[in-house]
């Protein structure tokens, strides 16, 4: 009996030492098989193939030392057989499992993407979310005019949930979209670290409803039944009794609540600036009935005016290539900002030319109004005036430099 203890200790260091390779084995074929085809591969299969990977091992120590026959004693070899099972069972349940959670698609670049951390995590109905927490007050872009308070208000009150199976690049996409939708801001940027805290700076909104309306047009306002996903800039056509209408929308409400008569405006300058807007507009229309705003010629918007009904068909448009220059000019790390000189700025009495602010600060002048007139990649010898605006395109120091030399 006092041997007995021993022979169970020798049983359980033959079974280890013979049963590295089977438990090897067992788990790359459970793990490899469940990866590529799915299914599982059966225990008894996995037993029988570790006891003969076993014995062959045993053997081939068995040759090398003879020891090890003397010593194969009854509990000796029943302990080595239960410890090789138990071992290549273990593995084959583990590769086995991983193999039918480990992803069978993945990227470098999804490898090097940064991701949430763990621990903001939240688990909703078995899909991650993560609550952003919007960290600073919401700054201000530059070359737009200040953000108001009750929308940066609005934004730090708002609950921002967002998947939260995608990389920080790709949440930070989907939260500037978000906040541009749904507050219409002109411009947004964000940044979202791995803790989930964002710092953000927004522009407002660009203008109100007058100064979306093109020179020379009236905006009307008709009922119409309106198409879900409705979106300000629009080209839709207006089918009516009388005629049928080409025009830019302005505004589009699906809720059902508008005034009782149409409304129409003149195109043309406003006298007075008009205010951004307070709230959160809705950027699109959920569909329904409900009352579109559109801008059309003067012509045609008797006809809607006399109009009770219309009929709304959405027109294909292409990309706005205005904004993705703008996107463009960012990523290169270049600003856009204008310039009004003043009356004794040292730019006054120059030249586009002579004024050399592409070789003594780095920009370049995309745009110049003088008079109310507009001139695009301006030609040399172009005068420059008190009063006159420049749109200048450059790194952010260099337009600091240009804002002394023209006030």
């Amino acid at each position: 009996m006092a041997a007995l203890p021993v022979e169970i200790l020798q049983g359980i260091y033959l079974g280890i030492l013979t049963g590295l390779l089977p438990t090897l084995i067992a788990f790359s074929l459970g793990f490899g098989f469940n990866y590529i085809t799915g299914v599982t591969i059966p225990g008894f299969g996995v037993v029988v193939l570790s006891l003969a990977l076993a014995g062959v091992n045993g053997g081939l120590l068995a040759l090398t030392d003879q020891t090890i026959t003397q010593s194969a004693t009854g509990p000796v070899v029943v302990t080595a057989i239960l410890v090789i099972l138990m071992l290549s069972l273990y593995a084959h349940a583990k590769g086995d499992a991983l193999g039918a959670t480990f992803p069978r698609r993945f990227s470098l670049s999804a490898l090097r993407a940064q991701t949430l951390s763990n621990d903001v995590v939240e688990f909703v109905g078995g899909r991650g979310q993560v609550t952003l927490e919007i960290v600073g007050d919401i700054a201000d872009m530059e070359a737009y005019p200040p953000l108001p308070d009750d929308i940066r208000t609005s934004i730090k009150a708002e609950t921002w949930k967002l998947p939260a199976d995608l990389g920080l690049d790709e949440l930070e996409a989907r939260f500037r979209e978000r906040l541009r939708t749904e507050f219409d801001l002109a411009d947004a940027a964000v940044t979202i670290n791995a803790q989930g805290q964002a710092t953000i700076a927004a522009a407002p909104p660009v203008s109100a409803l007058s100064k979306r309306i093109p020179a020379g047009k009236r905006a009307v306002s008709v009922d119409a039944l309106v198409p879900t996903g409705l979106a300000r800039g629009d080209i839709v056509t207006l089918h009516t009794n009388e005629a049928t209408i080409e025009g830019t929308l302005v505004s589009a409400r699906s809720s059902g609540k508008s005034d009782p008569k149409p409304v129409a405006t003149d195109g043309g300058t406003a006298t007075e600036p008009a205010q951004p807007p307070t709230g959160a507009p809705d950027a699109t229309t959920t569909g329904g009935d409900g009352r579109v705003t559109v801008a059309v010629s003067r012509s045609d918007a008797r006809t809607l005016l006399a109009a009770t009904t219309a009929h709304v068909v959405v027109q294909p448009r292409g990309t706005s290539r205005e904004f993705e220059l703008l996107s463009l000019l960012r990523r290169s790390g270049k600003r856009f900002r204008k310039f009004t000189l003043a009356a004794d700025a040292p730019l006054v009495g120059e030249t586009v030319g002579t004024a050399g602010l592409r070789d003594t600060h780095g920009v370049g002048v995309l745009a110049v109004r003088s008079d109310g007139t507009w001139r695009f990649v301006p030609p040399q010898e172009q005068p420059l005036a008190a009063g006159d605006e420049l749109f200048v395109v450059g790194p952010r120091e260099g337009l600091d430099a240009v804002a002394g030399v023209v006030s």
